[in-house]
């Protein structure tokens, strides 16, 4: 992974998904916003941008790309996302939600033999506080330090964040790997990477109802993560009838059992792996204070 200042970041498509506070957030964080692309739109400036019909004028102005950041809307991602990895851009962030789920699997079928890194649909991106911000968290609920997150969710991220910062724990890299049904990156690839990254001591997992991700991630853990683990699981009172508007219809579609992806299954899983679990995000404070103090 590139993630330093100097990492060269492209933005496709410019819609509701990213607005203009958010792209002045990341300029002034420091991150290496090159272009923007936006077909029709090339040879104008938006945002202070130089815009691009293609994403190979981009890469023919400005040589290799590190990462793009997809903001166009849901039906059009997945176009977005090949020519991107038609132009050999390692890191794909898409902050568009509700992306159809067969464009997804068609994507993670082009990805599954490459390197190519996809973050989300609907995710606010990567921050490694004091370096680099590549989407829309909110940079100012962020201090370096040494606690990696990993999470579902977009805002309980900047939560749990903000609740660290507020007692002096910094963190060392933040990621929401996507609230839509199918997302790129796993929980399990996020907690690989953590582990071996010498910025990260100990490592927040923040999930929520639906899908499996959380019990793989409770085995992938006890099997091959060796720094210590806190988990934090949204959703924990919401009555048992309750649909989630991200993952929900697809949970009850292809369900193995009646206890598939509720929160009673995911908390057995992180209890059978030792991994504590925090109860509400102030809580991960008193965890995370107890793993340092040891």
């Amino acid at each position: 992974m590139n993630l330093t200042p100097e990492s060269k970041v492209l933005i496709q498509g410019f819609s509701e998904f990213i607005s203009a506070s958010d792209i002045a957030q990341m300029k002034a964080y420091g991150t290496n916003l090159v272009a923007g692309v936006n077909t029709g739109k090339g040879g104008q400036k938006m945002y202070d941008l130089p815009v691009f019909d293609l994403v190979e004028e981009v890469v023919n102005n400005f040589g290799t790309i590190d990462t793009t950041i997809i903001c166009v809307p849901p039906y059009q991602v997945l176009d977005a996302a090949l020519e991107a990895i038609a132009s050999h851009i390692p890191q794909i962030i898409i902050t568009s939600a509700g992306v159809p789920p067969l464009d997804m699997v068609q994507l993670l079928r082009k990805t599954e033999h490459g390197e190519t890194l996809i973050i989300g649909p609907n995710s606010p991106g990567i921050i490694v506080p004091g370096k680099i911000l590549l989407g829309t968290q909110p940079s100012e609920f962020y201090t370096p330090g040494s606690v990696g997150i990993v999470s579902r969710s977009s805002t309980l991220t900047y939560e749990v964040a903000w609740e660290l910062t507020k007692v002096g724990l910094g963190q060392s890299l933040s990621v929401s790997i996507g609230s839509d049904a199918i997302v790129g990156s796993s929980f399990s690839q996020w907690l690989q990477i953590l582990d071996e990254d010498d910025s990260t001591s100990v490592i927040v997992l923040i999930g929520q109802p639906g899908g499996g991700s959380e019990e793989a991630a409770a085995k992938y853990i006890s099997e091959a993560i060796d720094k210590p683990v806190i988990a934090y699981l949204a959703g924990r009172n919401a009555p048992i009838s309750q649909t989630w508007q991200n993952m929900g219809n697809l949970v009850s579609v292809i369900r193995n059992d009646t206890n598939f992806g509720t929160i009673e299954s995911k908390l057995a899983a992180f209890a059978t792996a030792d991994v504590p679990i925090a109860k509400n995000p102030h809580e991960i404070v008193e965890l995370l204070t107890k793993v340092i103090d040891n």
